[in-house]
């Protein structure tokens, strides 16, 4: 009995290494893709005092307490408003992957997922939240095929916030499906169209926004960046293609934008470093300032028009020690609002100036603190301003 036990034993060992060698063969000689995993873990607490009018529900509710949106910032309110926020929604993960094709070319890809913005989840018990998509694209070649940062955008200027974004006002910011050709130091893009656009209330002067994708016009970008010692630069062109369709006649209106932005790191041998960026335009209102403009309007006649807009963005970093540095961040974007915006509720300029104080305790653990004065107004002459403090915890993994 105990040698057909050992029989039996030694046979199935026999079959199951056979088996992990042939696994194990085939494994070695079928090269697979290359998968890596990263992200940060964040929380956010911040005191929000909103100077003329209230803030809203809670960070599942009004976005604007989640992180800075400049067109949120609430104007010609009776009285103040304060709040206190904590969430982790800006935490984020990246999913990698690359691989070498038959034809000996490599492959890659990224997801990215946080879950900012999305509106389902609530505070009420377990503040659960969706996640949302940011990025996915595949890169062969020259090429990058997928949602990605707009080629219209210089992600070096970006400055070290503890705020979502930082430098909001006046800055490109902009997410959304593409096709990219990069050679050396140009790229050029066809990029998803969508239309933005000011609707006028006669009556009472406030101000609707209708998104639509009734366009047939890709909207095309060109890239160029270069590099001068410490100093690095980018200077980008936009053209798109503004569609409307008129809901009381029926028309199908259309306009031209086009827009510039310039970009620029100026690096000290110290590690302190200038960033600036200086964008204008016509038609490209959502590209800037999360979309605190519009890309067009209906004048009094019906036609489409688009909309003149300008930002800036400044932003000085200043190392304390290797671990503590500092930070002051200055933004600002207006429009040239025209025939019947002209005097209504419609945004006519935000800006913004923040300053923290971040310490690395660690390269993969930071904790940072912030102070920012936010301010709007519109084309009446009514302001609003917003006082913000805000702390950060970040592991980066």
């Amino acid at each position: 009995m105990l040698q057909k036990t050992l029989t039996k034993s030694l046979v199935a060992s026999a079959v199951f290494a056979s088996l992990a060698g042939g696994l194990a063969t085939n494994a070695h000689a079928a090269e697979g893709p290359e998968w890596s995993f990263s992200g940060y873990v964040k929380l956010d607490a911040m005191i929000s005092d909103y100077g003329d009018g209230s803030a809203g529900s809670g960070t599942d509710k009004n976005i604007g307490r989640q992180f800075y949106i400049p067109s949120l910032t609430p104007v010609g309110g009776q009285g103040d408003d304060a709040v206190t926020d904590f969430h982790a929604r800006q935490s984020r993960f990246f999913f990698d992957v690359k691989q070498k094709l038959d034809n000996g070319e490599d492959i890659s890809g990224r997801i990215e997922i946080d879950f900012l913005t999305v509106p389902s989840g609530d505070e009420r018990i377990t503040n659960s939240y969706a996640p949302r998509l940011r990025q996915a694209y595949l890169q062969y070649k020259n090429w990058l095929i997928g949602q990605a940062w707009s080629n219209f955008q210089d992600l070096s200027i970006l400055p070290e916030s503890v705020d979502f974004v930082g430098a909001t006002d006046g800055m490109v910011f902009m997410r959304q499906p593409q096709v990219r050709y990069t050679s050396g130091a140009w790229s050029f893009s066809i990029e998803n169209p969508e239309t933005t656009v000011s609707l006028v209330n006669p009556d009472t002067g406030a101000v609707s926004r209708a998104a639509t994708s009734e366009g047939i016009m890709p909207d095309f970008t060109a890239k160029y960046k270069g590099k001068s010692g410490n100093f690095s630069y980018s200077v980008a062109g936009l053209v798109r293609q503004l569609a409307y369709d008129i809901d009381s006649d029926g028309s199908d209106e259309t306009a031209t934008g086009y827009g510039v932005t310039l970009g620029g790191k100026l690096a000290f041998d110290n590690g302190n470093d200038i960033r600036a960026s200086f964008t204008a335009g016509s038609g490209i209102g959502r590209y800037m300032g999360l979309n605190t403009f519009n890309g067009g309007y209906v004048d009094p006649n019906n036609s489409l028009e688009s909309l003149d807009v300008m930002g800036v963005t400044f932003a000085y970093r200043h190392h304390w020690s290797d671990k503590t540095r500092s930070n002051i961040v200055y933004s600002r974007g207006w429009a040239d609002n025209t025939d019947n915006l002209e005097g209504s509720l419609a945004t006519e300029f935000t800006q913004r100036v923040g300053f923290n104080v971040m310490h690395s305790v660690d390269k993969k653990l930071t904790f940072g603190g912030e102070v920012s004065l936010a301010q709007r107004e519109n084309d009446a002459g009514v302001d609003g301003d917003l006082t913000r403090v805000q702390f950060m915890a970040m592991y980066t993994f």
